[in-house]
């Protein structure tokens, strides 16, 4: 369904290593030589996707976040999703809400929620029953 996802940022190089960090839990790494421009970055499978996209706005005012909007990666496992939460704090994130069942959302849904240096909400879940 979907090509990519984007999201601004106001500081790309800042933003590279909160992704790089926090996504490497979850298997996504950047796509290699995606923008010349140094102004935008992708990480998941190149063109036609699907990917997340950050990038300055094109134009060029600062970058901002849209209430009620989250973007959400889905996780190998609950262990991912906890590395995922811990790298992205480490890296410059915040937390939104730290590692755990949600039962509300589904009998197995394990989420950990945290937002990105420019205030992007970001979530990783993992659907699956924790390994007996």
């Amino acid at each position: 369904m979907f090509s990519y996802v984007s999201l601004g940022t106001s500081d790309i190089a800042r933003a590279v290593t909160f992704y790089d960090a926090a996504l490497a839990p979850l298997g996504h790494e950047r796509i290699a030589g995606y923008d010349p421009e140094g102004t935008s970055a992708a990480w998941g499978l190149d063109d036609p996707g699907p990917h997340l996209w950050v990038t300055e706005p094109f134009d060029g005012r600062p970058a901002s976040v849209g209430n009620g909007t989250m973007v959400s990666f889905l996780a190998p496992s609950r262990a991912a999703v906890d590395a995922f939460h811990a790298a992205a704090l480490a890296h410059g994130g915040t937390d939104e809400g730290a590692p755990g069942l949600r039962p509300q959302y589904g009998p197995h849904f394990y989420a950990g929620y945290v937002r990105d240096p420019d205030g992007n909400k970001l979530n990783a879940v993992c659907y699956g029953r924790e390994a007996q």
